[in-house]
C-alpha cells in the first residue's frame, strides 16, 4: 500500500477517489510509565517512556488506516495526516487519516 502525505503518487495517475479512510486509537500511558514520565517531566527534556506510548499509538492508528484502505479496495492513500486529542489526563486519541485512491 502506497501512503503519502502528498496529493499525488509519482509517475502514477489517480483513476478514482474512494473517500476518506482512517484509523483511530485511544491510548493511556499506564501507571508505571505515567509515574516515571511525570518524574522525568520535572527535570525537562525528552521523556522516552511517553515517546514510546505515542509512537505505538501512531503506528497502530496508521496500520488501522491502511487496513481500512485495503477494505475499500484502495491502491494508495494520499494526503495522509495524523491528529491527536487528549480526552483526559493520560488518555489521548490518535487519528491517522487520508484519501483512499485507485491508481491507473
Amino acid at each position: 500500500m502506497i501512503v503519502t502525505t502528498g496529493f499525488e503518487v509519482q509517475d502514477r495517475e489517480i483513476g478514482q477517489y474512494l473517500g476518506v479512510v482512517r484509523g483511530i486509537v485511544v491510548r493511556a500511558t499506564g501507571i508505571g510509565r505515567g509515574i516515571v514520565g511525570g518524574l522525568k517531566a520535572i527535570g525537562g527534556g525528552n521523556i522516552e517512556e511517553w515517546s514510546q506510548v505515542c509512537e505505538a499509538a501512531r503506528m497502530e492508528a496508521f496500520n488501522r488506516m491502511v487496513h481500512h484502505a485495503h477494505h475499500v479496495g484502495a491502491d494508495a492513500v494520499i494526503g495522509m495526516r495524523y491528529d491527536a486529542t487528549e480526552f483526559s489526563q493520560g488518555a489521548t486519541e490518535v487519528l491517522a487519516y487520508g484519501t483512499a485512491v485507485k491508481l491507473k
